[in-house]
């Protein structure tokens, strides 16, 4: 996984930060420095912004804590700053110094700082999986059990459970054939940006590509969702590289269905509504989503 790192240093504003009586009235000035580990290789091979951070945007999140409420401890001002970039879904960890150069801590010096270092805590994820054209020379159902054995800690996730195959008729696209799926429910750690980019590079190893709108595929990898609307931890996104929740989801029985296999609580946000998943399924046609006989040796998917 990319290591790369976007470094904003010297953001600088005044602050009414401390423990002390005078700090908070007459304020002082505050720097911060924040280091992110951010898979910068889409950015480089696109060139476009919506591959990367906005820089502009941390720095205005980062003056905004250091001149908004005050706080007795600069570890409290680091620890909000860090919470405040791990919310961007492309940034997997941060580093952020806050410097205080003017503490009156009763010896001369040059600087007092407080560096913490956060990474994203698990959250859960939904993939769904999905082939309908045969990959050197075998059939989908064997290309999704390969497909669920690299969707382990290799590729960040952890936790796995994976529904049993389903075949299921094409939604959408050009005339192609039937297709196997199945969801897989996980948690990750890393960021949505970096998990899609994991999922991705499976399925080049399985021959995917993209060369027709929703054509035939020997194996597609759809991240569903990522976190959990029922506790408001999950992202939303509407960037065309990153779509969440994937907007068509409680739309697509073939997702449905095998999701709930898997998971006969889970909950999706359709809108700005928390939904059963259970219940959106009442509301469509899963006639022609059908367990596939031959049980998986992990999961599977389909196009959505």
């Amino acid at each position: 996984m990319a290591r790369d790192r976007v470094r904003l240093l010297g953001v600088r504003g005044t602050g009414f930060h401390g423990v002390f009586e005078h700090e908070r009235r007459e304020g002082q000035e505050f720097v911060v420095d924040v280091e992110l580990v951010v898979d910068l290789t889409p950015a480089a091979a696109s060139d476009d912004l919506v591959d990367t951070v906005n820089y502009g945007e941390i720095g205005a999140a980062v003056l905004a804590r250091i001149q908004g409420e005050p706080h007795d401890l600069i570890e409290r001002v680091a620890g909000l700053v860090a919470m405040d970039v791990l919310a961007h879904a492309a940034v997997d960890e941060v580093t952020v110094t806050v410097h205080k150069p003017q503490a009156p801590v009763g010896v001369p010096l040059d600087d007092v700082a407080v560096c913490v270092t956060r990474r994203r805590e698990p959250v859960p994820v939904v993939v769904a999986l999905g082939a309908n054209l045969s990959y050197r020379g075998e059939p989908p159902q064997v290309t999704l059990s390969g497909a669920l054995a690299c969707l382990g800690p290799e590729v960040g996730l952890t936790d796995a459970a994976a529904s049993g195959f389903y075949d299921t008729e094409p939604v959408g696209g050009p005339e192609q054939p039937a297709y196997v799926n199945a969801v897989l429910t996980a948690m990750t750690t890393l960021s949505p940006t970096s998990l899609l980019r994991e999922l991705h590079g499976v399925e080049a190893r399985f021959g995917r590509t993209r060369e027709v709108l929703w054509g035939a595929r020997t194996l597609d990898l759809d991240l569903i969702q990522y976190g959990d609307p029922a506790s408001g931890t999950d992202v939303t996104s509407e960037r065309s590289s990153l779509r969440l929740p994937h907007p068509r989801a409680h739309e697509r029985a073939f997702v449905l269905v095998p999701w709930l296999e898997v998971d006969p609580a889970a909950t999706l946000r359709v809108g700005d509504r928390n939904r059963s998943v259970a219940d959106l399924l009442v509301q469509l046609d899963s006639s022609g989503v059908h367990r596939h006989d031959v049980p998986p040796t992990t999961d599977g998917g389909q196009h959505t």
